[in-house]
C-alpha cells in the first residue's frame, strides 16, 4: 500500500502559486491497480514522482510498504557520465539485485549494442528510453509506477515491452497516467482523476473516465 497523508504539494512559478496536492490523504491500496487522470497541467507527473519518493511534498507524508518502483523508463536517476553498464551497476547494488543477471538482462533487451559501455550522455533519447526501460524490467517491483510509457522504440521493440511488462503486472500492482483510455482500461482496476488539486477515486474506471472527458471539454 501506498498512502498519502495530508499531503500538501505546490510549486511558485512567475510570482504564482501553483498547488498540486491540496492536503490529500488517500490509499493506494495493494491488490489494485489505478488509472490516474487528469488535463494536461493538473500536475500528475508530479504526483507519480512523489508516489515514487524522487520528489518530496512541502507537507505531510508519503508512506510505502510496498516496494514501489521509479516512473517506468524514467532516466533523471541515471548518472550521464557514467557508462550504462555502470549505471546498471549502481541501481542493480542500490536495489540488492544480482549484478551479472541485471547486467545481462538489460544488455539484451535495451538492444543497444557496444553503447553500454559509452557515457549515457552519449546516447539519443531513444536509446536512453531502451535502457532505462530495461532496467525497470530487470528488477521486480511490487507496484510499477508507469507516466505515460509503455513501450519506446520500433513497433517490434514496443512489442516486447509489451509482453515484458505483460508478465509483471501478473504478481504486481499498478498506478499507471496516460491519455489512452484503452489502456487504463486494459491494465486498471479503479480511476483516480487530479483535479485542482483533489483527488477523485472510483471504484470503475469508465466514472473516472467519464469525469475526465467532462474536464477535457
Amino acid at each position: 500500500m501506498i498512502q498519502l497523508d495530508n499531503v500538501f504539494k505546490f510549486y511558485r512559478t512567475h510570482g504564482h502559486l501553483k498547488v498540486v496536492l491540496d492536503h490529500i490523504s488517500m490509499d493506494f491500496m495493494a491488490g489494485r491497480s489505478y488509472g490516474v487522470l487528469g488535463v494536461n497541467g493538473a500536475g500528475k507527473s508530479t504526483m507519480m514522482r512523489l508516489l515514487a519518493g524522487t520528489e518530496l511534498p512541502n507537507g505531510g507524508r508519503v508512506r510505502r510498504n510496498v516496494r514501489v518502483s521509479w516512473p517506468l523508463g524514467f532516466s533523471g536517476g541515471l548518472h550521464p557520465k557514467l557508462t550504462g553498464r555502470e549505471n546498471v551497476k549502481f541501481i542493480a547494488r542500490v536495489y540488492g539485485q544480482d549484478l551479472r543477471k541485471t547486467i545481462d538482462f538489460v544488455e539484451d533487451f535495451a538492444e543497444i549494442g557496444a553503447y553500454i559501455d559509452a557515457p549515457i550522455m552519449t546516447y539519443s533519447s531513444g536509446m536512453l528510453a531502451r535502457l532505462a526501460f530495461g532496467l525497470s524490467m530487470a528488477i521486480e517491483f511490487e507496484c510499477y509506477l508507469i507516466d505515460e510509457v509503455t513501450a519506446v522504440g520500433d513497433a517490434r521493440f514496443a512489442a516486447r515491452c509489451r509482453i515484458e511488462f505483460d508478465k509483471r503486472k501478473r504478481n504486481s500492482d499498478i498506478i499507471m497516467i496516460s491519455h489512452d483510455m484503452t489502456t487504463i482500461r486494459n491494465y486498471c482496476t479503479r480511476g483516480v482523476v487530479l483535479a485542482g488539486g483533489r483527488l477523485f477515486e472510483f471504484q470503475q474506471v469508465d466514472d473516472a473516465i467519464e469525469l475526465y472527458k467532462k474536464l477535457n471539454a
